[in-house]
């Protein structure tokens, strides 16, 4: 496959002369192969339309396929409005060839931060819709939200990198826990969607495909990527950092790790979440054997500053859960109001429920 060279920059070029005109619709169709070299900026207002196109990061890029304009600078108060990336047909976005980068080397040795490898960051953004694109060999998390509200994430395909280290040093495909286990994966952390810090109604609906860790990840830790992207001229405390009123619907996908992730410390609350239909489909897979889990709340380590509270973490309701994981569902810290409805393990799923966690309120367990 041909891709057309420097595509950042001419996808740049061609969104600065659309809008430099007042009357055109604030909407561009992009088709056909590019090979990006630098980040394409998304404005405000604005929808970008992936008609039968094939987004491929360049080698040795350190740079996110698509950003919001404003993120790590717009304020509080004046956030980038309706964001929209609409894939039709053959809409695909790929992480290409991997760049080195990884968390364990982030900010070293003259690295930039590991946040540089997600496909697409929206930062601080009311208002966005991203729909109809599959995302392959994603350097990083493939999609990572903060500050992100009233937005739709829906139709998402993923294939992540499945290759491991072998003892010889070659890399050689399928991951397996009993086998070669996460430490020889050849691309750690290669989740599918995380909703970080600050990000509220937002509805994630029929996600498919396969990722090396969690697919949706709603995790609350504010740390050194919150302070990269935290909406300008608030300190921390002044602008929300919770995450709620959160529906995640017809997931149907394999995960390494875990299918879908739950975790909130340090403060941070996570509250008003709705999982509603949730199938493994890594039975007879070519990537991987099995996860670790279906779905996960809480986390017996800690991440953040502290654990969560009751009054942290609360109105959790999980229907339709139906996993081959090691563990169907694993529960650790405080839950508040917790509801579980329809959950099964099969194909020989280790345990439906690992409870490590302080309950109240909760049904179905």
């Amino acid at each position: 496959m041909n891709y057309i060279k420097n595509g950042g920059s001419l996808l740049n070029g061609k969104i600065r002369e659309l809008l430099s005109d007042p009357s055109n619709p604030r909407t561009l169709t992009v088709s056909g192969n590019y090979e990006i070299d630098e980040t394409v900026l998304l404005p405000a207002d604005f929808t970008l339309i992936l008609e039968d196109c094939h987004l491929r990061m360049a080698p040795g890029t350190f740079c996110n396929l698509l950003r919001n304009k404003s993120a790590g600078t717009s304020s509080a108060d004046n956030p980038d409005r309706n964001i929209r990336v609409i894939g039709r047909g053959r809409a695909i976005l790929d992480g290409g060839e991997y760049n080195g980068l990884s968390e364990r080397n982030s900010e070293k040795d003259g690295l930039p931060h590991i946040s540089v490898n997600n496909l697409i960051l929206l930062a601080n953004v009311d208002g966005f819709h991203i729909e109809g694109i599959h995302l392959r060999n994603q350097r990083w998390w493939a999609v990572n939200l903060l500050w992100c509200r009233r937005g739709l994430v829906r139709d998402i395909d993923f294939c992540a990198d499945d290759r491991h280290v072998e003892s010889d040093g070659t890399l050689a495909p399928y991951l397996s826990h009993r086998e070669n286990g996460y430490a020889a994966c050849h691309i750690h952390n290669a989740d599918g969607i995380d909703l970080r810090c600050g990000c509220h109604d937002i509805l994630i609906d029929h996600v498919t495909g396969f990722t090396q860790d969690d697919t949706i990840a709603l995790t609350g830790l504010p740390g050194k990527l919150e302070s990269l992207f935290r909406p300008a001229g608030k300190e921390k405390g002044a602008v929300c950092d919770d995450i709620y009123n959160v529906t995640i619907r017809n997931v149907n996908c394999e995960a390494f790790c875990s299918n879908i992730r739950l975790l909130n410390q340090g403060g941070v609350k996570l509250y008003n979440i709705l999982i509603d239909g949730m199938m493994d489909t890594s039975k007879d897979s070519p990537h991987m054997d099995r996860g670790i889990c279906g779905v996960r709340i809480g986390d017996n380590h800690l991440y953040g500053a502290r654990h969560s509270t009751f009054e942290e973490t609360y109105n959790i309701t999980l229907r339709n859960i139906y996993s081959r994981a090691g563990c169907a569902l694993r529960l650790a810290g405080c839950i508040s109001g917790l509801r579980v409805e329809n959950l099964f393990g099969f194909d020989g799923c280790g345990t439906v429920v690992e409870n490590d966690a302080s309950l109240a309120d909760a049904e179905g367990i």
